[in-house]
Parts: C-alpha cells; sequence; structure tokens
C-alpha cells in the first residue's frame, strides 16, 4: 500500500461510506461560494492595552456601521449609541442599567421595568446578529455558541419575528426567557456572538511591549480572540528572549520598565519581584543623584513623585549590568561581528551576579508570562503569508543595490525568505530546546545590524547614557527603509516570498508614520502599508494620530485612522467610541468569496481528495 492509498484509508475512517462523502463534498462546495470572513490588521500596540480592548470590542468601527446599517433612520443617535455600548461592555453597562445609573442616557431609563428593557434589547441584538451572520453557514455560527443556550439563541436567529404565524412563538420564546430569568446571560452571549462574528481574522504585525502600561492585558485578551496570529516584533523579541532566559534582555527588559514607569506589567501583570534590585540601588547607589537615569515624565506622574530617586536608582543599576551582559554575549560570539559594542566589558560582581540569578528565576517561573511566552511561540511567526499579502513586523534586511543582504547562520549562508524562515527556526530551536546559542541570538535579533527585526548599524543605548556629544547617538537605518519606498522593491520582495507581484502587498510596522509631518501609511504606489500609528500615548506626539487598522473583508481593503481613546469608563457609560477616519477604501468591483483565500485552496484540495475517497466507494 502506497502512501496515498495509506491516505485515503485514513481519510475513510472520518468519511465511512459514500452518503458521508457526498455531504461534505457539497458543504465545502457551498462554503467555498460564502463571502470571505474579515480580517483585520493591526501593528505596535506597544502595552496600550485600553484602546486595544476597545478596539477589539468594536472592531475598529465596524459593530457600529452594521448598527447604522440594520437600523438606518429607525434610532436616534443616542440610542444607537447605547446599542453599541451594550455590544461592546455588555456585563458592565447591565449592572449599570439594573442600578438606574443617573449618567445613562435617557433611552436606558424610560422603561418601567427591567423586563421591558430586556425584551427590547435582545429583538435589537437578535436584529444585529442575523445581519452580521448572513455570510456564515449555520454550522459555523453554531459551533460559536454556547452549549447551554445554544437551541434558544438558534430558534432566535432563524425564526422571523414578523412573520405572519410565528410571531406567537417568536415571542413565547422571550416570554419564557424572561420567565426564567436567564435574558441577561442571553445579552451577554449575543453580545459575545457578535465579537466573533464581525472579526473573523486577527493579525497582530508586532511589538505588543515597552512603552504603554498594560501588555499583559493584551494578550489575556488576544487569548479569548479565536483566530488570532502575531507576527514577532522587536520589543516581543525582546521579552520573550527575556521569558527564555537571555540574562541582557532581563536586563533590557527592566531597564526601558523602568525608564517609561511601566512598571505595572513587571510586578502586577507576570508577579515579577523587584525588591531585590531596589534594595540592591539603594545599597550601591545611595550616594549617586542618578540624574540622567530619572524616569520619562516623572514630574508629572503624581505616582512616581516619592519615588523617583528610588527608581532612578534602579535605572542606573539595571542598565549598568545590562551594558556588561551585552559586551559578554557579543565577545562569546565574535561571528555576529558585533565585538566593537562590547562597550563595559567588565565581569558582573558576585552581588550583581547573585542580583540577576534572582530576577532570572523570577521571569522563569513566572506562571502567566511562560503562558503569554507560549502564545507567541503557537500563534507568532517572524512573518506570514496569507491572501496575498506579506506581513512582518521591520525589514527584509537589503543591500544598498536593492539585491537581499546576506547573514551567516550556524556555518550556512542565507538571505531573502531562506533567511527569516531560518531566524523562525532558531527561535523555536530557542524555546523547544533551551540551547544557549540559540538564546543567545535572541540579543542579536533585538539590536543586531542585518536582523530583520533591528536593521540599524547599532543601537547606542551606551551613548545616550554616557556621551553628551549627541552625535554618537546616530543610529543608521537599514537600505531597506528607505528601498521599500519603491514599488520595484516591494514587488522583487514579494517574489521572492512566492506572491504575485501585481496583485500582492507588504504591510509593516515598527516605524511611526508622522503624519503631523505630512508621512502617510500608504507607500510603494499602494505595493506597502506601514500602519504603526501610535496606539501608545508617548508616540501619539510624533504620530498626531492613535493607531491604524487594515481591514479586509469581502468587499476589499479598507484603512482606518483612529483617534485617541478618551477611557472604557466613558465607553461603558455614555458609548462614547474611538472617532475613525477612513484612509483608504479599495473595494473590488466583486464581492470577494472564500474560494478567493488560500483557505479556499484547501478546501478545493480537500474536495480533489474526496472525489478520490468516493470512486473508491462506487
Amino acid at each position: 500500500m502506497n502512501l496515498h492509498q495509506r491516505y485515503l484509508q485514513l481519510l475513510s475512517e472520518k468519511f465511512p461510506d459514500p452518503q458521508s462523502v457526498i455531504t461534505e463534498i457539497v458543504n465545502l462546495r457551498a462554503i467555498l461560494s460564502l463571502p470571505k470572513g474579515t480580517e483585520h490588521f493591526v501593528s505596535d500596540l506597544h502595552g496600550a492595552a485600553s484602546a486595544f480592548i476597545h478596539m477589539v470590542k468594536n472592531a475598529s468601527g465596524v459593530i457600529r456601521r452594521k448598527v447604522d446599517d440594520v437600523y438606518k433612520d429607525n434610532l436616534t443617535e443616542e440610542e444607537k449609541r447605547a446599542l453599541c455600548a451594550l455590544i461592546y461592555y455588555p456585563d458592565e453597562r447591565i449592572e449599570l442599567v439594573l442600578h438606574r445609573d443617573e449618567h445613562l442616557p435617557s433611552c436606558d431609563c424610560k422603561y418601567k421595568t427591567i423586563d421591558d428593557w430586556y425584551r427590547l434589547r435582545l429583538h435589537q441584538l437578535v436584529a444585529v446578529t442575523r445581519f452580521v451572520s448572513a455570510k456564515y453557514t449555520r454550522s459555523k455560527v453554531r459551533r460559536l455558541l454556547p452549549q447551554s443556550y445554544a437551541y434558544i439563541m438558534e430558534e432566535l436567529l432563524h425564526e422571523d419575528s414578523m412573520e405572519k404565524g410565528k410571531v406567537a412563538y417568536w415571542n413565547a420564546i422571550i416570554d419564557g426567557i424572561l420567565e426564567v430569568g436567564v435574558a441577561k446571560d442571553l445579552i451577554i452571549w449575543f453580545c459575545y456572538l457578535i465579537h466573533s462574528l464581525v472579526i473573523d481574522t486577527f493579525h497582530i504585525v508586532g511589538d505588543i511591549y515597552d512603552r504603554g502600561p498594560r501588555a499583559e492585558k493584551i494578550m489575556d485578551i488576544l487569548s479569548t480572540i479565536r483566530d488570532y496570529d502575531i507576527q514577532w516584533g522587536n520589543h516581543d523579541i525582546e521579552w520573550m528572549g527575556a521569558a527564555m532566559g537571555n540574562e541582557a534582555l532581563i536586563a533590557t527588559v527592566l531597564r526601558v520598565s523602568i525608564r517609561y514607569a511601566n512598571i505595572e506589567t513587571l510586578e502586577e501583570g507576570y508577579g515579577i519581584n523587584l525588591l531585590p534590585l531596589a534594595n540592591f540601588a539603594m545599597q550601591h547607589y545611595a550616594d549617586d543623584p542618578c540624574k540622567e537615569f530619572q524616569t520619562k515624565d516623572y514630574e508629572n506622574n503624581p505616582r512616581l513623585t516619592r519615588s523617583a530617586q528610588l527608581m532612578a536608582k534602579m535605572h542606573k543599576a539595571i542598565s549598568i549590568i545590562q551594558f556588561k551582559l551585552e559586551a559578554a554575549t557579543y565577545l562569546r560570539h565574535p561571528e555576529w561581528e558585533m565585538s566593537d559594542r562590547a562597550l563595559l566589558s567588565e565581569p558582573l560582581t558576585t552581588e550583581e551576579r547573585e542580583l540577576m540569578d534572582q530576577l532570572k528565576r523570577s521571569f522563569r517561573k513566572s506562571e502567566k508570562l511562560q503562558k503569554h511566552l507560549a502564545m507567541f511561540i503557537n500563534h507568532g511567526s517572524l512573518f506570514l503569508v496569507r491572501n496575498g499579502f506579506l506581513l512582518y513586523h521591520a525589514a527584509i534586511p537589503l543591500n544598498a543595490d536593492g539585491s537581499f543582504t546576506e547573514l551567516t547562520l550556524n556555518g550556512h549562508k542565507v538571505k531573502g525568505r531562506a533567511l527569516m524562515e531560518r531566524i523562525d527556526e532558531m527561535v523555536r530551536q530557542a524555546y523547544f530546546t533551551r540551547d544557549q546559542d540559540a538564546i543567545d541570538f535572541m540579543l542579536y535579533l533585538w539590536q543586531g545590524p542585518c536582523s530583520p527585526l533591528y536593521n540599524k548599524d547599532k543601537m547606542t543605548t551606551y551613548e545616550r547614557y554616557f556621551n553628551a556629544d549627541e552625535t554618537t547617538w546616530k543610529e543608521t537605518e537599514g537600505a531597506y527603509f528607505s528601498l521599500a519606498n519603491r514599488k520595484d522593491i516591494c514587488e522583487m520582495i514579494l517574489t521572492e516570498f512566492g506572491l504575485d507581484p501585481e496583485t500582492g502587498r507588504i504591510i509593516n510596522g515598527h516605524i511611526p508614520v508622522k503624519t503631523l509631518k505630512g508621512e502617510t501609511p500608504i507607500r510603494a504606489e499602494g505595493k506597502r502599508f506601514v500602519i504603526d500609528g501610535g496606539f501608545s500615548k508617548p508616540y501619539q506626539l510624533k504620530t498626531g494620530i492613535a493607531g491604524y487598522t487594515l481591514i479586509y473583508s469581502s468587499h476589499g481593503i479598507e484603512l482606518i485612522e483612529h483617534e485617541s481613546f478618551e477611557s472604557r469608563e466613558q465607553a461603558i457609560l455614555s458609548g462614547t467610541d474611538i472617532h475613525n477616519r477612513t484612509l483608504l477604501k479599495d473595494y473590488s468591483g466583486h464581492r470577494l468569496l472564500v474560494a478567493d483565500t488560500d483557505n479556499g485552496q484547501e478546501l478545493r484540495r480537500q474536495i480533489h481528495e474526496l472525489k478520490q475517497l468516493l470512486a473508491t466507494y462506487i
């Protein structure tokens, strides 16, 4: 029996007779004719958890547009905002209604009984859910339903409340829901179902960590999304390397977190004990004012007023340790050609070594940090090719003449796609085998000249702390960052990764788009999108906006520009939303189907194999 015959034999275990094969073929062919699912692409979240979570809940404005489509002029603006606020934050919004919060809009306060409010909201949510689920099969929607309420929700979704002869039946279901006291649960589940249906896949094009305060909450909300992927960014690699035990990156994570006063992620999010570092800093830097190491904007941060001096001492202590650990790693790996960056090539003192051992144990034993590291491995990659898009965070290293830069890794010269694939393998090797050389390589990815996640000649952190001559601070970008604004270069890259250069597109993050200076995220005559728009507040002074979302639906491509998010509390209470502006709407003349996607190719392959199996039955 050859390999193909063995495969058909295994397939027959799932489809044991002609009828089951025929049913599956019909099902898959029908799925091919459905509109493609909606994909959302975002980048450079940098710990801006509140803004990201709201963006997930409102689907970058898509849910509000669906509410407008369903109700047009049948609801007032206040009523639409109240309905959207319920969909975004159902648990919290219901609690406000139950307690008759005086700050709620009048449309939520005019009902005599809570059952009247429940009845109306169930009608509205069912109408919105029907609308957003129209392009999916019943079986797919059914898989998203909670088992305990699946029958009731299906009946409400598939029985028309206005159809003659069914009005009494539909109302009887609602009456029964109210009578047994499960209206609140069902409202919450319909809201969750709407969330699941408006976004089919979420793509995070790098840099979840650093700068903003609660990166771990972004990871927590990602874990609740049905289908997501992450293209590793340089700041993600920094944290991944630290979680794997790379000591230089542990020190880097601590330094950056203290510098930007974002220690909540470390202490509250991951349970990293900073007391040993505080004690060490007070003991060894007690008389040092550490002026160059003051936390960013500490004077305007009331939370840091009393602890500013301690934070500065901790900042300097861990910076010195970082530079020593980096130097030791560079000297251990001459093949990186970074020995000239071993600027503090002194060994750690006994006390510094003891401190690093404690910190390393804390990182390795953080259950949540290790869980999030596993998410990066299981749902992440250095690059992704999907439905005509090439996704990677920063760069494909290029020479000045536009050719691919060659790098020697483990004795093999690689470039272009082969370089990206080999680096992806080395990250997984570091995770699964804990090979020390592979773990060391995470530092190169963080700041190596030919790293596709950094791609500058050097990282001048040391100079910025210790050299007043600002000319020494300069970091020269690799050729990619200018050349990739050319259409022909992007087409060359797309071809290298197996995509059609005519229709393919590149999606990057990494470099904030300075809209204040007239920059645009649309580059290379539309072949490349740079979607780092400044989700995190520290970047918004540069960008002038608060992030981008690229949406790829069955209608085509839409690029959304976000304004700053006010607050979660206001969004829950008054329905305040993120204001969005559409920068680009590239809709094709025909609606894209599942058949037009990578998944469509896979389904056609399955149909072909099922037909071969069917032939063996006949």
